[in-house]
């Protein structure tokens, strides 16, 4: 979504009609950082709040789309969170928004095994409850959260993975949030039609060896069965299987609807078409973003 007053214009070739890379547009709290594209105007705008830009406080850009999009410059922190059943994409996307906006992924699995590695305290007392299977009390897992987001690093913001997974947890986060000055900012919900999903899961083939993933009809290898970087025989792991899928995505929609209901509740979830190409699933993934961030709503 471009900024208000914003409109593509045709330019000649090798020249932007409004000037070059620094200089300010009339009337507009934006100024360019790169020449437009020769045929289809399409620059790259920044906003920088004047208190950032006299203090050198380090600003990014944190909006862009599928035709080259705009870059708006933020200093505040940025905190969103990314649901989507197996086989919508979301590891995709997710790995594009954490380099895009330059912030953490947070995920407590990873971060259970990195307290467990340093031998901390936490981390011990999370080894103790997965040694015996159990699930690890929300009071231990917010405050292994709460210590990651307290590394400079996520003074930008972060990008929650796989958390929360429970209403209480959503609520617990929450709190926690408002008393580090922050906030939910937007929670995506990459929704994909289930049958398409079980087709993008169903028969995917795995290399045993590197982990890489193919499908016959969406990313077949280039050698029948074979690893395309490897050479090993390709399998299909019992996951893969379409009566596996449906089962898999009933259970994740099952766990994650309520968390959705609460977040509905303060107007931060976007529902996110995740079918097509995966640049056009990031276009509606950033224009959500930039209509929060502008208050235009959920």
């Amino acid at each position: 979504m471009r900024p208000a007053g914003f409109a593509a214009a045709v330019a000649p070739a090798g020249r932007c009609p409004f000037g070059p890379p620094g200089s300010p547009r009339p009337g507009s709290p934006y100024t360019r950082v790169r020449l437009c594209s020769p045929s289809l105007f399409s620059p790259a705008l920044t906003r920088t709040p004047p208190a950032a830009a006299s203090s050198g406080r380090r600003t990014w850009p944190w909006l862009a789309s599928s035709e080259g999009g705009t870059g708006v410059t933020r200093s505040d922190p940025l905190n969103m969170t990314l649901f989507g059943p197996p086989g919508s994409g979301k590891g995709t996307q997710a790995g594009f928004l954490v380099e895009h906006f330059g912030i953490p992924q947070v995920s407590t699995g990873d971060l259970f095994r990195g307290e467990i590695k340093a031998g901390t305290e936490l981390g011990q007392k999370v080894k103790t409850y997965l040694d015996r299977g159990d699930l690890v009390p929300d009071d231990i897992t917010l405050k292994v959260v709460r210590r990651r987001l307290a590394r400079p690093d996520a003074g930008r913001g972060a990008l929650f993975d796989g958390f929360p997974r429970t209403v209480g947890q959503a609520a617990e986060l929450d709190r926690m949030l408002d008393q580090m000055g922050r906030r939910m900012d937007r929670v995506l919900f990459v929704q994909v039609p289930r049958e398409v999903l079980v087709s993008r899961m169903a028969g995917r083939l795995t290399c045993p060896r590197c982990g890489r993933t193919y499908h016959p009809e969406l990313a077949p290898p280039r050698s029948g069965g074979l690893c395309d970087v490897d050479g090993a025989e390709l399998v299909m792991r019992d996951d893969d299987r379409p009566e596996t899928a449906r089962r898999r995505i009933t259970v994740y929609l099952e766990q994650t609807l309520p968390v959705l209901a609460h977040y509905r509740q303060q107007h931060v979830v976007s529902d996110i078409d995740g079918t097509g190409s995966i640049e056009e699933v990031r276009g509606r993934i950033l224009r959500a973003i930039d209509g929060r961030r502008r208050g235009d709503g959920s």
